[in-house]
């Protein structure tokens, strides 16, 4: 049986006569940074960023690949804007926070199709078991978004765009080991002939990991680990002149050993949790009217399992718990695109989306069951959307989109969004600014949540959350791009936010605030050489009493160097901050408020190109073994050391 130690020990044997191979002549270590960057979110158009009025950033393919990322979240977190916790190491529950808003606020796609589970009791997106397989970029923006999107996008959307196949086969495989027991394989295929063009990914993650209760606190020493299966696919096909079809795949199958809560004496040794996800996307893409009338017909499907099984033990001879909560979103766009002139082009189209959810819950404490269910429940929505994109002169570029939304339940909803820029040429700079409004419909389970011995859970009433946000930002170049800075300035204001009373169960009281500062600059010194700095403040508090949001960072901090030595050697440094935040340790008799301090954490990667097509690496996390918590009570890995190898043809 192969263990992590001697998978380890196989692959530095492996990978060490490769290191000794001849000098061959200088082969490209990393392209360099796209300089004329296209984004689709922004839009829903494929349009140069220096053309958005909206404030986006993109984590490219080759960014990750540099920076050998395995999973979405640890790229998020080192994003302008945005912050993350996790319950834990690998594979415990994980919430992503843009510009200060609620972790179901940010809404998350897959090439286009909402990722947000129904079942959920806020429907929020889980983005713990997004491994990177077969994954293109990831795109950010920031801001309220409904207008384009619709429900749950009034902080932002996260967009994870997979690859397309391009040009001659080329496979790529992969394989690394390294602390806490971990392992991870990867393999593709991609490529394309005259009509057709094809992309698979199939990959494979182990680790032993760590305490998801903290070892800090007392009683928590036994380890959870962590598997992840993840199978992805895209095709594209040319059915005849201007008519295209293409299909996405993605199916992600995990088992993640949890603890019973965070803080002292939270470890349980059989508690876990199994996570089944299937993602299947068909569109249809034609040119009309001499190529001025772009449709697209996109019908998607994602559907989502997770089971929670926890038996009796030796430290819990007397209770144990079970769960099944089963979720599935079915969705069809009809997008249009009229390309009127050079100078502007109209998008608009109808949005269908049904959501479906159920659970079944069971308690046992000494021989008594206490079930709890949550019959299967669905909502419909409906939304028509328009935009209207100008660009006059090559200098002003702007965008004006307005939708209207019926939920079957909540009701009706009306957005708008302004994102205009002005370029100035000659100095390298562009102003921009954004003006827009968004909306949540409420979650099943706030809506059809049944009541309990205790009091409503459930409120069929409920109306929509709301959001009026605002930016203002100013882009600079210098030296021909050798220096690029970004500084921009955000304030968002929600109302009707649904929070829970046990005497009256969810209802619209909340009321928050965010606003703060986002800084970047990206420096090339030298042509192998690049440098980076996010920055970001932030005061995101209760509108009502003032406090401050849990989990929040008021600053945080990134820095980022990546250099390629002459030769065959690269390195790439990233130095992360992230400043005290409020939070609540519920492992007491009643809750206390908290202050988790600060913490720093200094990551490293080291490649070697061992020849063509051959790369070697190894990663160090955590270098400085900080010890921290970004949830009270739970655990956060300390230093580990990864070593891999790469290939492709």
């Amino acid at each position: 049986m192969c263990t992590p130690r001697s998978f380890l020990f196989v692959l530095v044997l492996f990978s060490f006569p490769l290191c000794l191979l001849p000098e061959d002549g200088p082969q490209q270590k990393s392209p360099p940074p796209e300089r004329h960057e296209i984004v689709v979110t922004a839009t829903r158009l494929e349009t140069p960023a220096r053309e958005v009025g909206s404030s986006v950033s993109v984590i490219s393919g080759e960014a990750l690949e540099r920076a050998k990322r395995e999973f979405i979240l640890e790229a998020l977190r080192e994003s302008v804007g945005v912050s993350v916790t996790q319950n834990g190491g690998p594979g415990a529950a994980a919430s992503v926070f843009i510009r200060g808003a609620n972790s179901e606020h940010t809404l998350v796609l897959l090439d286009g199709v909402p990722l947000n589970d129904p079942i959920n009791p806020s429907r929020s997106a889980d983005l713990a078991h997004i491994y990177f397989d077969n994954i293109d970029r990831v795109e950010i923006l920031r801001g309220p978004q409904s207008p384009l999107y619709g429900s749950d996008a009034l902080a932002g959307v996260v967009n994870i765009i997979t690859k397309r196949g391009r040009g001659p086969a080329r496979w790529t495989m992969g394989m690394s080991g390294g602390s806490y027991g971990t392992y991870s394989g990867q393999a593709g295929l991609s490529g394309s002939t005259d009509r057709v063009d094809y992309s698979l990914g199939v990959s494979g993650f182990s680790t032993g990991g760590i305490s998801a209760a903290s070892t800090l606190r007392a009683g928590n020493s036994e380890k959870d680990g962590y598997r992840n299966l993840t199978l992805s696919g895209r095709f594209g096909v040319s059915l005849r002149k201007g008519l295209d079809l293409e299909v996405v795949g993605r199916a992600v199958g995990a088992g993640t050993d949890i603890d019973n809560f965070g803080g002292p004496y939270g470890d349980d040794p059989n508690n876990r949790q199994d996570y089944r996800s299937l993602f299947f996307k068909t569109q249809v893409r034609g040119l009309f009217l001499k190529n001025r009338w772009e449709q697209k017909l996109a019908v998607a499907v994602t559907d989502s399992r997770r089971t929670h099984e926890n038996p009796v033990d030796n430290l819990h001879p007397l209770e144990s718990e079970t769960g099944v909560f089963q979720g599935r979103l079915l969705s069809a766009d009809w997008q249009n695109n009229i390309y009127v002139h050079a100078s502007n082009t109209i998008t608009a189209g109808l949005e269908l989306k049904q959501e479906q959810g159920e659970s079944q819950y069971d308690y046992a404490y000494s021989g008594m069951d206490f079930p709890s269910a949550f019959p299967r429940q669905s909502a419909e929505t409906a939304g028509l959307y328009a935009q209207d994109s100008i660009r006059l002169a090559d200098r002003f570029f702007a965008t004006a989109g307005i939708r209207y939304d019926h939920h079957s339940q909540a009701g009706d909803a009306i957005t708008y969004r302004l994102a205009p820029a002005f370029v100035i040429r000659e100095t390298g700079t562009k102003l921009r600014a954004s003006l827009a409004t968004g909306f949540k419909a409420p979650s099943l389970y706030q809506l059809y949540a049944p009541s309990t011995i205790y009091g409503p859970i459930g409120n069929p009433s409920l109306r929509p959350e709301e959001v009026r946000g605002w930016d203002a930002g100013v882009d600079q170049s210098w030296g021909d791009g050798l220096v690029r800075t970004s500084l921009t300035y955000f304030r968002n204001d929600y109302e009707n936010l649904i929070d829970f009373t046990f005497s009256r169960g969810y209802i619209n009281i909340g009321r928050a605030l965010s606003r703060g500062v986002e800084a970047e600059a990206e420096v090339r010194p030298l042509q192998d050489l690049s440098l980076s700095v996010l920055l970001t403040y932030l005061d995101a508090k209760d509108a009502v009493t003032g406090e401050r949001l849990l989990r929040r960072p008021r600053n945080t901090l990134s820095l980022s160097a990546h250099y390629d030595f002459p030769g065959r050697w690269s390195a790439s440094l990233s130095y992360d901050y992230a400043g005290d935040r409020r939070d609540v340790d519920y492992s007491a008799l009643s809750a206390v408020p908290v202050v988790l301090p600060p913490y720093s954490l200094l990551n490293g990667v080291l490649t070697y190109l061992a020849g063509p097509g051959i790369q070697v690496f190894a990663r160090v996390d955590n270098a400085l073994n900080a010890r921290y918590e970004m949830v009270s009570g739970y655990g956060t890995p300390g230093a580990s050391f990864q070593m891999g190898v790469r290939l492709s043809n």
